[in-house]
């Protein structure tokens, strides 16, 4: 068992490692290519950071785990939301734009709507089991490709919608990335992001064996909160140096990449059996995404304050207390 922690805290190492030079190496192609911050933060960095999520759900899809794909991918939403937001609100309240209440986070939500109901297909009259298909992946898929559709054509339709003045400043602060070592960066990220999410898997698996602990629960625990790390050190930094815009973007960029391409690509690679990854865990993720939505709006408008975040985090300790009690 020792040897199975050295390995897991090992791979996440490498997924972190990996993670950085990735997102570091995309944004720096991203800036020389003239994409605006919003989109940045909607994509690259959104999609960098959730780089170990889409590793291991599809590393754990093909050595047949799909309960830890699925956990993994579930319980990163409910991190995001519940922990990073919250986390995040608490060091600053977050400033959220119109457009992201109005357009944005409502896909958060329908992305969890539509994961909850391919996971209730029996309560809802579908007589499969409680299996994402490879149908079902290609549907989620589809959905990605409309949201990044939409989202790029919101860039071309506004270019100006990013942030000047954070964006001013950050240019002042960075060196130019030249663009063989960007390449580099990515070839060397996304190659530590492969062998890191191996040896993460396989170690947290035995680990999940010796315990007598499900996939399911390691997927939605330790799993979800290690490979979710990249994500909250990005808000809480972006939200400390007044850019909430990169933080909320982060979060919203990464559930949807999360459940549309990481879940979809999964399930078309290998049918994903939920086994114990049970309607209460897809309930929380939706009701996470609902008060995202929600908290925007009410005490103060259109921000997330401390109190808010307070909530939110005392929301996911709970939830994860349930989990361990029900183990």
């Amino acid at each position: 068992m020792l040897l199975d922690i050295i390995f897991l805290v090992v791979g996440l190492a490498l997924i972190l490692v990996g993670a950085n030079l990735l997102t570091d190496g995309a944004s720096a192609i991203a800036k020389r290519w003239g994409v605006s911050d919003m989109i940045v933060g909607l994509t690259v960095v959104a999609f960098g950071t959730s780089a170990p999520e889409l590793v291991i759900s599809i590393v754990s899809a093909i050595n047949g785990s799909g309960e830890l794909a699925i956990g993994n991918a579930v319980g990163s939403n409910i991190f995001n939301i519940l922990a990073i937001v919250g986390v995040t609100a608490m060091v600053k309240p977050i400033k959220v734009e119109r457009t992201t209440l109005t357009a944005d986070i409502p896909l958060v939500v329908l992305s969890a709507l539509v994961l909850l109901a391919m996971g209730m297909g029996p309560w809802l009259g579908d007589d499969t089991g409680r299996t994402l298909w490879r149908s079902n992946g290609i549907v989620l898929l589809l959905f990605f490709a409309i949201f990044m559709r939409y989202t790029f054509s919101i860039a071309k339709a506004a270019p100006s919608h990013s942030e000047p003045e954070p964006r001013q400043e950050t240019s002042q602060l960075e060196v130019p990335v030249p663009m063989w070592k960007a390449c580099g960066m990515i070839v060397l990220g996304l190659a530590a992001l492969v062998w890191g999410g191996d040896i993460f898997v396989d170690s947290a698996s035995s680990l999940a064996r010796a315990m007598g602990v499900s996939d399911a629960v390691i997927g939605l625990t330790i799993v979800a909160a290690g490979t979710s790390l990249p994500e909250l050190a990005t808000s809480v930094v972006a939200a400390t140096k007044g850019r909430p815009g990169l933080a909320v973007g982060n979060v919203i960029g990464s559930c949807l990449f999360n459940i549309f391409f990481v879940l979809g690509l999964s399930a078309v690679i290998r049918p994903l059996p939920l086994g114990s990854i049970g309607n209460l865990d897809l309930l929380v993720m939706t009701g996470a995404a609902l008060l995202f939505w929600l908290f925007g709006w009410i005490i103060r408008h259109r921000t997330i304050t401390r109190i808010e975040g307070i909530i939110l985090v005392l929301l996911y300790i709970a939830y994860t207390i349930v989990l361990i009690v029900n183990a």
